[in-house]
């Protein structure tokens, strides 16, 4: 059997690095924020080169505290990928805002900077670039629409409208991409902020729940700590709105190890992702994710996509391939089989089938594979084996 991850595999290379760690935690009762937090804070700011980082209890209210701290909120909108995990319009959601939905670019499966300038109206307050699976969005591709829609680049992240004044705050959702970069530049100080997610199974997980927001604004980053800790700067002293999403202390400091292996994971899921690529050069019944010029991928998902001309026949054939290597002991995934804008919940948006044709078809061609460092030669080989024999029947 071939595991999509094996976080098994991972832990028995650091358990004997972990389990102190946690053990000191526990001997110092330090359960919920801590020193442990606190370092890890500050070496993953420093990786990712930002000034300021604050763990939280998930990426999803990393994806809130951002656009909460922005001020956004009621009778807001907010741009975002339709091709995205639904946590990325949560965002938005919690805030009272409204989700609007733009089509991903065809070669990188993020949002598509020319399809921002048909969404923007005068209740336009964010754009969310989502670095999904491990690619780092076009930013100067969406700095550039923008500035053709008379939006100039006032600080990093902020633009404002050179006639009416409309400020618009660029995000970033690196929830799959951490230490992914962007022409050499790392991801995560690229807009006004950004969020992480260290859900177990992501290329930096913690061992539960957790999360980071990250900015260079002083200002903003006092809002963070703020917000995550009740709205108190000092305890029992609630100056602004708040909640409780504080990082625990154990996270803090199963993350604070693992970050330093991250490096060597992360080449280890490339040379997983060139295996792949090498051995599956030649099925034309696929078509083999690209790494876009601009960026180094991280590759959090390996997806490829079953081709076909007629909607009906992909999606069946792409069902029928995972169901083939299933039974051959390989597991998959489908990242994600319905896009943002036909999800029930968003129904009332007035979003229907056709709006967004790539992310559609991406939803119904694409089929992730198995995507972990220590993901052995001999295993790729089987796996691409079975993708082989499944087109050749």
């Amino acid at each position: 059997m071939i595991p999509f991850l094996d976080l098994k595999k991972q832990y028995n290379t650091i358990k004997d690095e972990i389990l102190p760690e946690i053990n000191d935690v526990l001997d110092n009762t330090a359960y919920v924020l801590g020193k442990k937090v606190q370092a890890f804070e500050e070496a993953f700011a420093k990786t990712h080169n930002v000034k300021y980082c604050y763990g939280v209890s998930s990426g999803t209210d990393g994806n809130h505290m951002v656009l909460w701290a922005l001020g956004i909120g009621h009778g807001d909108e907010v741009i975002i990928p339709a091709n995205t995990f639904i946590a990325t319009a949560w965002g938005a959601t919690l805030c009272g805002a409204t989700p609007v939905f733009v089509d991903c670019h065809a070669e990188s499966y993020n949002i598509d900077p020319k399809k921002i300038a048909e969404a923007i109206t005068p209740k336009t307050k964010a754009i969310v670039a989502v670095h999904l699976y491990g690619q780092a969005a076009d930013i100067d591709g969406i700095i550039e629409q923008l500035r053709i829609e008379n939006f100039e680049l006032r600080e990093k992240g902020i633009f404002i409208h050179k006639t009416s004044g409309q400020k618009i705050f660029l995000v970033e959702d690196c929830a799959q991409a951490h230490i992914a970069q962007y022409k050499n530049k790392p991801v995560g100080g690229l807009g006004i902020a950004s969020s992480f997610s260290f859900y177990p199974g992501k290329n930096l997980g913690a061992y539960g729940e957790g999360g980071a927001v990250m900015t260079n604004d002083e200002a903003l980053g006092k809002k963070f700590k703020m917000i995550r800790d009740h709205g108190a700067e000092q305890k029992y002293v609630h100056q602004i709105y708040g909640h409780n999403y504080r990082m625990e202390g154990i996270q803090g400091a199963v993350l604070g190890v693992k970050l330093k292996h991250l490096k060597d994971w992360t080449n280890g899921r490339r040379k997983v992702a060139a295996k792949y690529n090498e051995l599956l050069k030649d099925v034309v019944e696929i078509k083999l994710p690209k790494e876009m010029e601009y960026a180094r991928h991280v590759h959090h998902l390996f997806v490829i996509r079953v081709r076909s001309q007629k909607s009906e026949v992909r999606s069946k054939k792409r069902d029928e391939l995972q169901k083939f290597l299933a039974e051959n002991g390989i597991a998959t995934g489908l990242h994600y089989p319905i896009p943002l804008h036909l999800q029930p919940c968003f129904e009332h948006l007035g979003y229907k089938k056709g709006d967004f044709p790539v992310s559609e078809e991406l939803a119904e061609q694409e089929l992730s594979l198995p995507m972990f460092a220590e993901l052995t030669n001999e295993q790729i080989e089987y796996v691409c084996e079975k993708i082989k024999e499944f087109f050749r029947k």
